[in-house]
């Protein structure tokens, strides 16, 4: 059990900033927690945390190894909870990552629905489109929409969402509705952060190449734009499905619209899925349109 020492004195040092708060977590003295945080260095010939009068700083191999232990705690905390059989009962820490856009509409809303079933849960949600290792950085689940990766994670559909190409009624009596792939060229076409959209056709997928007057990574700015009849645009139904059935917008091209693409739950293999991690799953299954 040498190896577990000062284990805990160090996670609770990086999360609670001070050796004092440390101890005062813990219900010991702020000496132990020295000592026990120096010994853990002493054992593995490395500093892990740098210490000062005023703060304690956190050295990048001991950010790397607080990762680890946090991730290893969690573990020890769900098997306890496991074999209490309290396994219903969520509790501890639960962190999640999803694209932006989607994230602030969508799954926040969920989450903190989640959240507030579940008191003794802490939550963090990280909005990035980076497609971060969950692993490596301490992720229970990330929340991916399209088309997956292969990987070693664990994948769950939660729902399934729809692109469509769509402009506004004044652009499409201006410049007229296109009816062929085509006829894209010649079109003030909206783009992302892709130069393609993607279309099937005679049964196959197929990505065409569009340009023009704008490019943003905002779905919302594409989506403005389009609104006041700068060109057309490219954007999942969680976009712009309120202003499709108001007749804000109207839709092109759907016989070449692709097959609806998933949205996924992307998480770390493990043999016990964890209680928080699997109610949240079935959580936003249940909550998600369009569930298959």
């Amino acid at each position: 059990m040498q190896n577990w020492e000062g284990v805990s004195e160090f996670v609770a040092v990086v999360e609670q900033g001070s050796f004092t708060a440390a101890a005062a977590r813990l219900d010991i003295s702020t000496a132990q927690v020295s000592r026990q945080v120096s010994a853990l260095e002493g054992r593995l010939g490395t500093k892990l945390l740098y210490r000062t009068t005023r703060k304690v700083t956190v050295t990048e191999l001991g950010q790397v190894y607080y990762r680890l232990c946090r991730q290893a705690l969690d573990g020890l905390q769900e098997a306890e909870l496991a074999v209490t059989r309290q396994q219903q009962v969520p509790r501890g820490r639960l962190r999640l990552t999803a694209p932006v856009a989607f994230g602030e509409k969508t799954i926040a809303p969920l989450l903190n629905d989640f959240a507030v079933r579940y008191p003794e849960l802490e939550v963090e949600l990280q909005l990035t489109n980076q497609q971060l290792d969950l692993v490596a950085e301490g992720y229970d689940l990330a929340v991916r929409l399209g088309r997956l990766k292969d990987s070693s994670l664990m994948a769950k559909r939660l729902a399934s969402r729809t692109l469509y190409v769509c402009g506004s009624p004044e652009y499409l009596s201006r410049y007229g509705e296109p009816h062929s792939l085509s006829e894209l060229e010649r079109h003030n076409c909206l783009r992302g952060t892709l130069d393609d959209w993607r279309f099937q056709e005679g049964g196959k997928s197929r990505d065409i190449r569009v340009g023009g007057s704008l490019r943003c990574n905002s779905g919302w700015a594409l989506l403005d734009a389009t609104l006041k009849g700068m060109g057309l645009v490219q954007l999942p139904d969680f976009y712009v499905q309120r202003y499709l059935q108001s007749g804000a917008l109207v839709a092109v091209l759907e016989n070449f619209r692709r097959a609806d693409e998933g949205i996924w739950a992307i998480y770390p293999q493990n043999r016990f899925l964890s209680p928080k991690v699997r109610l949240l799953l079935d959580h936003l299954a249940q909550a998600l349109p369009g569930t298959d």
